[in-house]
């Protein structure tokens, strides 16, 4: 019976895929959460926002990142998106705060308004998810995501 090169090189192929997964670090997830979002300079129709975001290592080893970037949804449609090319490390069992600048225009702040006028019973528990990436060579980029509502300040839905 004639050998089946290409068998063979799959069975190798597949062998060496599992090696490969045994020595890529086990590491558990970073935690990461939102801590503030502050007001930025805006050009023109669009609006600008610096997004605090705390990270935690709960490695043994510390994690090397070199850029970041963040899409911020509001009530399910997108709504802002920002991106750095920061670069840092958390030490191990550490954390650190990372800030992002991101980016509403005028269009997504228009849909939002819209949106929000449609369904008026979400205007004070608005569901956000932020879906971001922490990048970190080929196989070190971590993507992550927060979610949460936010409400209105009493002042601006009429002391609710």
């Amino acid at each position: 019976m004639p050998q089946h090169p290409i068998r063979t090189l799959l069975t190798c192929l597949l062998l060496l895929a599992l090696s490969a997964c045994a020595l890529l670090p086990n590491r558990d997830p970073l935690t990461i959460n939102v801590v503030g979002i502050e007001p930025l300079e805006s050009q023109g129709f669009e609006v600008r926002f610096a997004v605090k975001l705390r990270l935690q290592n709960p490695n043994e080893t510390p994690i090397e990142y070199t850029g970041v970037a963040l899409d911020l949804d509001v009530n399910g449609r997108l709504l802002a998106s920002g991106v750095s090319d920061q670069q840092g490390t958390i030490g191990r069992f550490s954390e650190a705060v990372l800030v992002v600048p991101i980016t509403v225009s005028a269009f997504s702040a228009l849909r939002q308004a819209v949106g929000l006028a449609d369904n008026q019973d979400v205007i004070n528990n608005l569901p956000y998810v932020l879906h971001g990436k922490l990048a970190g060579g080929l196989f070190g980029t971590m993507r992550f995501s927060d979610s949460g509502t936010l409400s209105m300040p009493k002042s601006l839905n009429g002391g609710w």
